[in-house]
């Protein structure tokens, strides 16, 4: 029994150990592609200017007697903004006034004298020459009326003049002259400016060489595409432009073309100068793939690769094709198709044949929104 006892102990100590268990699947995040109509745009920088813009200068000279306007507000076309010294021009007026009664009694005279003349020529009594003068004293007096006429009408438009007039509706400035100022037509400075901004134009620069993609885009042509203006910030604004025209002339020194895009801007969020990001759409892809662009790799030379698994959770990885970047995402254009199951993160644990163990890939801005909605 001693001796059996012993044997089953050597037995029992020459067994191999167990194996310990084999490794877990992988956890990874997954995303399956799906086809949806895919807009292609560019952003390009543009500047703010303002739909209309007018300089208020004076049509006559004189001294500044009151502003009429409160600086920053909108003013209405044919409002009254500055009132110069009236008293020289109706000082002219008066005079114009006087000037053409005068030519207007002299006239009565002459055509008078010369009616009388008439019946005489035609008696001889007098000689023709005597009625010849006569009427063209008449003729004259007729003119010097019309003219003194038409000088009162002058004197009485510089008079309205001496009260200065918004040409146009929008937001008027500060002064850039205060009362007691004199001003003259000859001023290079103007008395204040007026710009209209309930919609503005963007001036977009773009590569010369892609106006031809985008002249050739869209059903309608270039001038139907929607455009997305972005402001400093990133984001959008509420109102989507229209292109105007582009491609007029070409900068030789940078060879860009501008794009105007013309924006309404009820809010009057966009100010003339401001530097804002156009979103120009360039082509459309009716069944294009979009793909995360963390679930793309880099090979060593360059080439795009992403992990894929089938339909038994195996893990490949495929060189891939991808093009342009939308909201973070590549556009497809080789290599996956729609209904492929795509590695999102966790590649790190991924080799060739390996079984992974997928979960539905969520993204940052979806899961950020659901944190602060439980916070």
């Amino acid at each position: 029994m001693l001796i059996a006892a012993a044997l089953l102990s050597l037995a029992a100590c020459s067994k191999p150990a167990p194996q310990e268990g084999a490794a877990p699947p992988a956890a990874v995040t997954v995303l399956k592609l799906q086809a949806a109509p895919v807009v292609l745009s560019d952003e390009l920088p543009g500047r703010v200017a303002a739909f209309r813009t007018a300089d208020i200068r004076p049509q006559v000279g004189g001294i500044v007697l009151r502003r009429q306007f409160e600086q920053g507000a909108d003013v209405q076309a044919g409002q009254k903004l500055f009132q110069l010294n009236p008293a020289p021009f109706q000082a002219d007026v008066d005079s114009a006034a006087a000037a053409l009664q005068h030519a207007v009694a002299t006239a009565n005279r002459a055509s008078s004298q010369a009616d009388r003349l008439k019946p005489l020529v035609e008696a001889d009594a007098i000689s023709r020459q005597a009625y010849d003068d006569a009427v063209a004293q008449r003729e004259q007096a007729v003119a010097t009326v019309a003219q003194a006429r038409a000088s009162l009408a002058r004197r009485r438009l510089d008079l309205a003049f001496a009260s200065i007039e918004a040409p146009i509706a929008g937001r008027i400035g500060s002064e850039l002259v205060t009362e007691g100022a004199l001003v003259g037509l000859a001023d290079a400075t103007p008395m204040a400016r007026i710009q209209q901004i309930d919609k503005v134009y963007v001036d977009v620069r773009q590569p010369a060489a892609a106006l031809a993609a985008l002249q050739a885009s869209g059903t309608g042509g270039a001038d139907k595409l929607p455009v997305t203006i972005l402001g400093a910030d990133g984001q959008p604004h509420p109102v989507t432009g229209r292109i105007l025209f582009s491609g007029i002339s070409v900068d030789a020194g940078t060879g860009d073309a501008v794009i105007r895009v013309l924006v309404d801007n009820p809010q009057r969020q966009l100010l003339p100068g401001m530097f804002v990001r156009a979103r120009i759409a360039r082509a459309v892809q009716a069944h294009g793939v979009l793909l995360p662009q963390q679930a793309v790799l880099r090979s060593s030379g360059g080439q795009a690769q992403a992990w894929v698994l089938d339909g038994t959770h195996k893990a490949s990885l495929k060189p891939i094709t991808v093009g342009d970047v939308v909201e973070h995402q590549y556009v497809v254009s080789g290599g996956l198709k729609a209904g492929d199951t795509v590695v999102i993160e966790g590649q790190e644990r991924l080799q060739p044949g390996a079984t992974a163990a997928p979960q539905p890939w969520k993204r940052a801005v979806v899961a950020t929104a659901a944190a602060a909605k439980a916070r």
